[in-house]
């Protein structure tokens, strides 16, 4: 099986580009956002409650995930980018926030995203927006790979990701012809 896609910052741009076409733009917004700004997996993202990111009328700069909300079961925080919490500001602006313990994500049908569902919304998202080898996991691994080539020690990408092991970290870096001619102009 094929590893999903790094997103090149034009692909980025087009996705953005046709979310903002859609019906429920803030919210696909918000969803891709967190998994391209803070890597978080799209079942993280999708067991989200209001309330873990937004209290006393501010939004958070750490979401502290339980470890029912991970893959591995594994408590872990995940920090916010001023980027990211300025969009999350723009999307909770939108939706009723007066019972914290409610999905933040909504499907149309008013409940909440399950990991299935949200993993099939982004598949639908990307190919409509035409662009090819992207998966939901594409966020999480474009958000590994621009901290490696930014120069981010690999101790704090397996911080930042929740990994625990060094090598499940490098399988997510994609090494592309930017991060070599960056490589060889250090020399």
């Amino acid at each position: 099986m094929s590893q999903a896609k790094t997103l090149t910052e034009k692909e980025m741009k087009k996705m953005l580009n046709y979310i903002s076409t859609q019906k429920y733009a803030a919210r696909d917004r918000a969803m891709f956002l967190l998994t391209h700004l803070s890597g978080m997996r799209v079942g993280e993202v999708a067991v989200l409650k209001i309330g873990d990111i937004w209290a006393d009328g501010v939004i958070k700069h750490e979401v502290r995930l339980q470890a029912n909300q991970t893959k591995g079961d594994f408590a872990r925080t995940v920090f916010l980018a001023e980027r990211l919490r300025k969009e999350l500001i723009v999307y909770l602006a939108m939706i009723d926030r007066s019972d914290l313990s409610k999905p933040l994500f909504k499907t149309q049908k008013s409940v909440g995203f399950t990991a299935n569902t949200l993993c099939q919304h982004f598949h639908y998202l990307y190919k409509n927006a035409g662009i090819d080898g992207a998966s939901s996991h594409s966020g999480r691994r474009s958000f590994i790979t621009n901290l490696a080539a930014k120069g981010v020690g690999v101790r704090v990408i397996m911080g930042l990701s929740g990994h625990k092991a060094l090598s499940s970290v490098q399988c997510y870096i994609d090494c592309n012809d930017t991060m070599k001619r960056n490589a060889v102009e250090l020399i």
